[in-house]
Formats: C-alpha cells, structure tokens, sequence
C-alpha cells in the first residue's frame, strides 16, 4: 500500500470538507489537529478548494490534506500545485486514475461494483473508495465483494457516521472512512471551531473506544500474589485464575508473581484498534511507547504494548479487544 494511504489507515477517519471561503481553511485545520484528526479531504466542489489546501499544507506541514470530488486532469494539477497528498473522485475514470499514476499521486476513486473493482485491479490500484457506502449496500456489499477480490481494500465514504463508524472499522479490509459528520457545513461557514474541534474528538474517541481492561497489583512473590488475587476473590465473587506470570481475580484484577512495571503496579486500557490508538497519542498527544513491551500474536498483530511513562506510580499499557 502507498505511504500516504498507510498514513491514512492509521489515522482511522478522513473528515470530508467544503470549504465556501478559503480564510476558514487555517481555523479549520487547526480544530481537526487540536481534535485528534490531522487529516482532510477538501473537496473540489467550490473554487476555494486549491487555495484552501494550499493553506492547510502550508500552516501543517505534516497534515495529511488531500482533495476530493476530483474529476478531471486539470484539477489534478491544481491539487497537486496546492500540496495534496492524495486525490479522492466520486467515481472511477479511468483517465484520471491514469494520469494520478503518471503524476505519482495516489487516488483512490470511487466504486460500487465488483465491474470497478475489476477496473480498478486493471489499473494497478489496491484501495478504492466506496461510495455512496450506504446507499449501495453498506459495509455488507463491501464483505460480499471483498471476498473474490482478496488484496483490494476500501474506504468507504457517504452515510457513515459516528453509531456504524466502528462497524465499517472492524472489517480489515477498510483502511479508513470518509465523512463528514464532525465537519458540518453549517458549522464551519458560522466559524464554529469549538464545536467542529469537539466533534472531532468525539469521532476520534468513538473509533478508539478507550476503557478500563484491569488493574495489575505487583505482588513480592508467588505466594503474596495468591493471597491477594483469592482475597479480591473472596471478597466480590471473582474467579480465581493462574497464569504463568501472574493470578487474574475475574478480568479487573491481575496480581503479579513478582513485581513488574510501575512502581505500584500497571493499568490496563483497552481499545478497539490499538495501531490507530498509537497513531493518535504519539502523533497527537506526544506520548511515547516502550517497544520493547510489545506482544504480538502469531501473525505478527500488536496486542499490547507499554507507554514510556508512569502515571501516579503505574506503568499503563494498550491492550487489544
């Protein structure tokens, strides 16, 4: 997959932009990168999208800004002029496609049957848009016609929205979703920056779904650890299960066999897409991971994986769901 579209998958969410006047372009990038999501697609449906992308390149260098609604070669050129990173159309031409190939520019065009996907694999592309998602059938169409096309992946766009957002998400074939539910036209035209910024957060914690998996208590030894985890056990009916490293009481409580990271102990946080959760706290909120606490399973997908820091005395890890 290309590099931008690899950025883009780690990201999760693409906000679908329409920008009437360029001036909003700086107030509106700054409220998508202070939300979580520093990624747009700028849609070619006014005449300040050129000048609006060129704003946001500018000012964010290292946002990954792309345009949208491109049908021609001509706006081709003014997206790539502007800075784009990527060319999203609503439709697949084959024209188009060719001449983003030429232009060493990834698209990423829009399809609905497997007659585009074919067309698509034809012209060397391995992710395609979908759209209108839900109006063609939704994320089950998507499923039924990844089955025949096993290295073509998709970025749904057109009726997502923060209730099906994770749906689409689960499938490991989409690499993100296009929408615009966090970027409301009305908002953005009224200067509503606040609001857009909180939007954005709210998709962002949607698709992430961070929530408490345990509590890992360091225990002296072997012995201490038992009498911890069956008094936890004793005391709020919660079974009692040896590991090698450590004793579970239920799933809220691990008790180590000696004592691990943190000087208290370590907290546990699930989340639904533990790349995309790194993605954003590294990128976003500046934190760093220790790698060398990364589980994997046997295919090679992270599992869990240590922050660098310690928070009130415990060592805090992501864990996959």
């Amino acid at each position: 997959m290309n590099a931008v579209l690899e950025q883009i998958s780690k990201i999760g969410i693409v906000p679908v932009v329409k920008i009437d006047r360029a001036e909003d372009a700086l107030p509106l990038a700054k409220a998508l990168c202070a939300g979580g999501l520093p990624c747009a697609e700028v849609t070619f449906r006014t005449d300040a999208a050129a000048e609006a992308i060129k704003i946001m390149t500018d000012n964010f260098p290292d946002m990954c800004v792309g345009a949208g609604t491109v049908l021609n070669a001509a706006q081709v050129d003014a997206a790539i002029a502007a800075g784009s990173k990527f060319i999203v159309s609503p439709g697949l031409n084959p024209k188009t496609v060719k001449y983003c190939i030429e232009k060493n520019i990834p698209i990423t065009p829009g399809t609905s049957s497997p007659s585009d996907i074919e067309q698509a694999i034809e012209l060397g592309l391995d992710v395609v848009k979908f759209f209108p998602a839900e109006q063609s059938g939704g994320l089950a169409k998507i499923k039924a016609m990844a089955a025949p096309y096993v290295n073509m992946k998709f970025m749904p766009t057109g009726g997502v929205n923060a209730k099906n957002l994770t749906s689409y998400l689960d499938f490991p074939k989409i690499i993100a979703c296009g929408g615009s539910w966090m970027v409301p036209g009305d908002l953005i035209n009224a200067g509503e920056w606040d609001k857009i910024e909180q939007l954005t957060r709210e998709a962002v914690q949607t698709m992430l779904g961070f929530e408490l998996a345990h509590v890992g208590v360091n225990a002296a030894n072997e012995e201490e650890a038992e009498k911890v985890a069956k008094r936890f056990g004793f005391l709020f009916g919660m079974p009692v299960k040896v590991g090698g490293s450590s004793i579970f009481a239920g799933t809220a409580v691990e008790v180590m066999k000696k004592p691990y990271l943190g000087a208290n102990g370590h907290i546990g946080i699930r989340t639904n897409y533990i790349e995309r959760a790194m993605n954003y706290m590294t990128t976003v909120l500046g934190v760093e991971f220790d790698e060398s606490t990364a589980k994997r399973d046997a295919k090679g997908n992270l599992k869990a994986i240590y922050l660098k820091e310690e928070i009130g005395g415990f060592a805090v890890h992501l864990v996959q769901k």
